[in-house]
């Protein structure tokens, strides 16, 4: 597993990082092939945070974890982290087509600035959009705690769609006509 660690206003000292890289890369076994791991510490109030997101064949699993103490929050994060992993692990190799580990997208940022219009794009991200069923989809928008996730959907035949949580708790689709 590789790591990435970013300090927010936060200075991580080699103590915490040998710490952090012990505790999430026992999380390793649980992956078939190489994973790369971003760590983010910030302290504020005496709030201490750590947020871990792992990458691992284009699948991302992502926990943010706030306590007093930045090493508690690193045990939390893992906990968490190996909750989520053996759930949806499980659930994608019982539900989803053959292969669904064995896919990657590797976004890519878009070089340059535009000029600024009444609507002002503060960040932009590109990434290729992989077919994968509505469910695939849908557990892929809640491992990344997002709101909603755009894919392809291979049901029709790769027609440009997008899941999204509603206020109800429920999901909802949105897909392209092709007119």
């Amino acid at each position: 597993m590789t790591f990435i660690f970013t300090g927010k206003k936060y200075e991580v000292s080699d103590e915490l990082r040998a710490y952090a890289e012990k505790k999430i890369g026992k999380l390793d076994k649980l992956f078939r092939t190489e994973s790369e791991a971003s760590v983010t510490f910030s302290a504020e109030r005496g709030r201490c945070t750590a947020e871990v997101t792992i990458r691992n064949n284009g699948i991302f699993y992502r926990v943010s974890e706030v306590t007093s103490d930045m090493f508690a929050s690193i045990d939390s994060a893992c906990a968490a982290l190996t909750r989520q992993v053996r759930k949806n692990k499980t659930r994608l190799e019982k539900r989803l087509r053959d292969g669904a580990f064995e896919r990657s997208a590797s976004p890519e940022p878009i070089p340059g600035d535009e000029e600024e219009t009444d609507y002002a794009i503060v960040r932009t991200k590109r990434f290729s959009l992989k077919p994968m069923s509505p469910e695939e989809a849908v557990m892929q928008m809640d491992l990344l705690g997002h709101t909603f996730f755009a894919f392809r959907n291979q049901d029709e035949d790769g027609a440009f769609s997008v899941v999204y949580k509603r206020r109800d708790g429920g999901y909802g689709m949105i897909s392209d006509t092709g007119e």
